[in-house]
This record gives structure tokens, C-alpha cells and sequence, in this order.
């Protein structure tokens, strides 16, 4: 018996359809609460089709860790401008800009993990210094302490040195090969 549609192409179709949905959804929102700006709900969905676009490619056309981490990081910036252009995050971007340090931390991760299959400290010291830095600039933005990045950089600058010494040596311990 001969089919028009093979398991692999209703797949595809549903996949495509389901995006549709999600696209008209989120364009659609936006009417449904008069304050919210239309442009940036528009933004932070073609982040989320970006990431989407770049997961597929990532993890079925090209399979390169590149693409993995463009996908990570655009559907974790979508995400969070989604939700903050919904209220349901109550922090603007003027001051939760940090956050995009954040994200391309915690986006390195799974891509250095696909591509050196496991855990290598080439992407993990940089993952975490990219996380460490987004929430240290974060503290500072949403003003949790009492005193500007500023004076902090003024009065603890050696200890600046010490940890940029610090990740630049473990970075080069882990670059070595072994036996070398």
C-alpha cells in the first residue's frame, strides 16, 4: 500500500506546524495586554526561533558544537526577554543585562561537553568565569550592595589580578596533553 506521508515527513510537518502555533501565540499575546510593547515580545520570539533553528542544526544537519552553543544561548535570551516583556520577570534589561554573561556561561557548557564529549576544563573554567562575571556585574546592577562596581574594582584590584592569574593557569593545565 502506498503512503503519501512517511513517519519521518508527518514529523517534520507537525514539528513545523507546532512552531507555527508557538510563532502566532506569542505574536498574538501581546493583544491580549494593552502595556505590553509588541516589538519586544517580536525580539525575544526570534530569539526563540533562532535558538530552535540552531538546536536543529546543531543536532541534525551539521552536528557541530558551535551551533549547540548559539542554540543554548539564543533560547536562553528569548526566554528571559519573554518573560520579561510579559511582566512575569519583573527586572528591565537596563538593569538584568548581566544576565546575558549568564547565559553564554551556562551555553558553553552542553557545547563543550558535544564536543569534547565529557568534561574538559578548556570550556568549563571559561563557562564559569563567563557565570561568575555576569553574577558579580549582576550584584552590582540590581544594586544588592551598598557600594558602585567601581569602588569595588579600586579597592580589591590585586585580587582581580590573582583570579585572572589564577583562570589563565588552570586554563593552561588543561589545554596540556597528556604525557607532554
Amino acid at each position: 500500500m502506498y503512503h503519501l506521508f512517511t513517519r519521518k515527513t508527518a514529523a517534520r510537518i507537525f514539528f513545523i506546524i507546532g512552531l507555527l502555533f508557538v510563532i502566532l501565540g506569542c505574536a498574538f499575546l501581546p493583544g491580549s495586554k494593552i502595556h505590553i510593547s509588541r516589538h519586544v515580545v517580536l525580539i525575544s520570539l526570534l530569539f526563540l526561533v533562532i535558538g530552535v533553528g540552531c538546536a536543529i542544526a546543531a543536532i541534525k544537519l551539521y552536528k557541530n558544537a558551535v551551533y549547540l552553543f548559539f542554540a543554548a544561548y539564543s533560547l536562553l535570551a528569548g526566554l528571559f526577554f519573554l518573560l520579561s516583556s510579559l511582566d512575569i520577570l519583573p527586572l528591565p534589561f537596563s538593569r538584568a543585562w548581566p544576565l546575558l554573561s549568564v547565559f553564554s556561561g551556562i551555553a558553553l557548557i552542553p557545547a563543550g561537553w558535544y564536543r569534547y564529549e565529557g568534561v574538559r576544563i578548556k570550556y568549563i573554567v571559561p563557562s564559569l568565569f563567563f557565570i561568575v562575571l555576569g553574577s558579580v556585574l549582576l550584584v552590582f546592577s540590581l544594586d544588592l550592595v551598598s557600594f558602585s562596581l567601581a569602588q569595588f574594582v579600586r579597592d580589591w584590584w590585586p585580587l582581580l589580578i590573582v583570579l585572572w592569574g589564577l583562570i589563565l593557569t588552570l586554563v593552561s593545565l588543561g589545554s596540556k596533553k597528556p604525557g607532554i
